[in-house]
C-alpha cells in the first residue's frame, strides 16, 4: 500500500490543505516535472494530427507548455479581480505550483492519442482499466524516475491539482456487451474518465487530510447506463481544465488554419452561424475571419491572441457551498457566454480536423500497431522485453500492468520503430535498443 511503503513523509508533504504562503514546493514540484522523462517524451506523442507530418503544428510537449502559460495568465486575472478578497487569494495556486499542475497533465497520454489510449484499455479494462489521466497519476505516484519508491514523489496540492478525476475505474465502468476476440472495432473499450483500481491507496493519500464528509462527496460520481463520470474537481483542477480547453479550443483551431485544414466557407457555417449576435466573434466576424485566414501568421497570431485574451477576461470564482475544505469548494469558471463560444470552437476542429477520415486513419493504424505489440509482448515477455521492464514484469502480480507501462511510455515514434523491428523482415538491427 501506498502509505505502508512510505515510512516517513516526503521531504515536502503537507499534513493538511492549509493556505499554504509562497510557492517554493510549486516551483520545486515544477521543476521535477520537466526534468522527467516522461516530459520530455511529449515532445514526440500526438496532439491532433501525427507527429512528423509537418512542422509548425503541436505536439503533447508544445501544448502542455501553452496550457501551463495560460493556468499562470488565469491565476493572474484572478488576483486582479480579487485582490480586496485576502481570503480568496490565500487559496489560489502560486505560479509554480498552477504551472506544474498544468505541465503534468498529459504526462499519462499513451503513443497515438485516444487511439492508443482505448487499444490499452481494451486488455486493461478487466483488470483495473487503462486512461490516460489515471496513468498520469502512476507515473507521478510511481514510474517518475526521481524517487524508487514515490515516481516524482509531488506535494500533495500538486497531485490532487493534477486530479481530474477522483473516481476508481471499477466505480464507474459500465461497458456494453464484450466484443468477439479479433474484431478491428474496439470503439466499445473507451474508459471512463478515471483513476486506475490499483493505485486506490494514492488516491486515498492525496484525500487523506481532508474532513470525512468531504472525502466522499467529493469521490461521488453521475448515475447512467454507459460510464458514470466523476462530480467534482478541485480549485487547481478547474483552473487546469480551464487552460486545457482554450489551449484546445483556440490554439488547436490555430494549427487547423495554418495548415488550411478547414476552409472559409466551413468557419461561416460552422462557427459564425451558431454564435448569437452579442459574442466576441459574432460581433467582430469580419476581423477574425479576414485575420484567421490570412496568408500571414502574424495575423493570425493577432486574432488568436485577441481571441485568448477576450476569453481570460471571463473567468471567476465562485463557491459551491458543499466542502468545508476551500481548495475543494472554489472553482474557476467562465462566463456562460464564453463557455459557449469555446464549445462551439471544439467542436469545430472535433468535426473537421480530428473526426476527418485522414486524421482518423492515423488513429487506427496507431490503435492497431499498440493491439498487436501489447499481443506480442504477453506472448514472448522474455524474449522482446527491456531488461529492467522484465525485472519489473517478473516481480509483478499483475503482469499485464507492467507491459501496459512500458507501451504507454512509449513515443509515437519508438512504438512505430517497435513495430517495425518486430514485424517488418528488412528492417531492425542487433543495434537497435527496444
Amino acid at each position: 500500500m501506498w502509505e505502508s511503503r512510505r515510512s516517513h513523509p516526503p521531504q515536502h508533504d503537507e499534513s493538511s490543505y492549509d493556505a499554504i504562503p509562497g510557492d517554493a514546493t510549486g516551483q520545486r514540484d515544477r521543476a521535477r516535472i520537466i526534468h522527467s522523462e516522461a516530459f520530455r517524451r511529449l515532445q514526440s506523442k500526438t496532439q491532433v494530427l501525427g507527429v512528423g507530418e509537418h512542422d509548425f503544428y503541436r505536439t503533447r510537449l508544445t501544448h502542455s507548455l501553452e496550457v501551463a502559460q495560460l493556468g499562470s495568465g488565469i491565476c493572474e486575472k484572478l488576483r486582479q479581480r480579487y485582490r480586496e478578497n485576502t481570503e480568496l487569494l490565500s487559496w489560489l495556486p502560486g505560479m509554480g505550483q498552477i504551472e506544474a499542475i498544468c505541465l503534468a497533465h498529459d504526462l499519462g497520454h499513451p503513443p497515438f492519442g485516444h487511439g492508443g489510449e482505448v487499444a490499452l484499455n481494451y486488455f486493461m479494462h478487466d483488470q483495473g482499466g487503462f486512461e490516460g489521466n489515471g496513468q498520469t497519476l502512476r507515473i507521478l505516484a510511481h514510474l517518475g524516475e526521481y524517487s524508487p519508491q514515490h515516481g516524482l514523489d509531488l506535494s500533495r496540492r500538486t497531485m490532487l491539482g493534477v486530479l481530474k478525476y477522483p473516481v476508481l475505474h471499477r466505480e464507474v465502468a459500465c461497458y456494453p456487451v464484450e466484443l468477439a476476440e479479433g474484431t478491428s472495432n474496439i470503439d466499445s473499450f473507451k474508459p471512463p474518465k478515471c483513476i486506475h483500481d490499483e493505485d486506490e491507496a494514492v488516491l486515498n493519500w492525496i484525500l487523506a487530510p481532508l474532513p470525512a464528509a468531504d472525502q466522499e462527496l467529493f469521490r461521488s460520481s453521475t448515475d447512467g447506463s454507459s460510464h458514470r463520470k466523476a462530480r467534482y474537481q478541485g480549485l487547481d483542477t478547474s483552473i487546469m481544465e480551464l487552460a486545457d480547453d482554450i489551449a484546445y479550443g483556440v490554439h488547436d483551431l490555430e494549427d487547423a488554419l495554418a495548415l488550411k485544414l478547414v476552409t472559409e466557407h466551413a468557419w461561416r457555417e460552422q462557427v459564425l452561424a451558431r454564435l448569437p449576435a452579442d459574442d466576441v466573434i459574432a460581433q467582430n466576424a469580419d476581423f477574425y475571419s479576414r485575420k484567421l485566414f490570412s496568408e500571414s501568421s502574424c495575423e493570425r497570431k493577432h486574432a488568436i491572441s485577441k481571441l485568448v485574451h477576450s476569453m481570460l477576461t471571463e473567468i471567476s470564482v465562485r463557491a459551491q457551498g458543499r466542502f468545508r475544505t476551500p481548495l475543494l469548494d472554489y472553482q474557476a469558471q467562465i462566463s456562460v457566454q464564453a463557455k459557449q463560444t469555446l464549445a462551439v470552437l471544439k467542436d469545430f476542429v472535433y468535426q473537421q480536423v480530428i473526426k476527418s477520415p485522414e486524421v482518423q486513419s492515423l488513429e487506427y493504424k496507431g490503435q492497431q500497431l499498440i493491439l498487436k505489440l501489447f499481443r506480442v509482448l504477453r506472448d514472448n515477455p522474455k524474449r522482446l522485453l527491456p531488461p529492467a521492464v522484465l525485472a519489473r514484469y517478473q516481480e509483478a502480480a499483475e503482469k499485464d500492468r507492467v507491459i501496459c507501462d512500458y507501451l504507454a511510455t512509449l513515443t509515437d515514434h519508438h512504438a512505430v520503430r517497435l513495430y517495425h523491428k518486430l514485424f517488418s523482415p528488412d528492417m531492425g538491427s542487433v543495434f537497435d535498443r527496444i
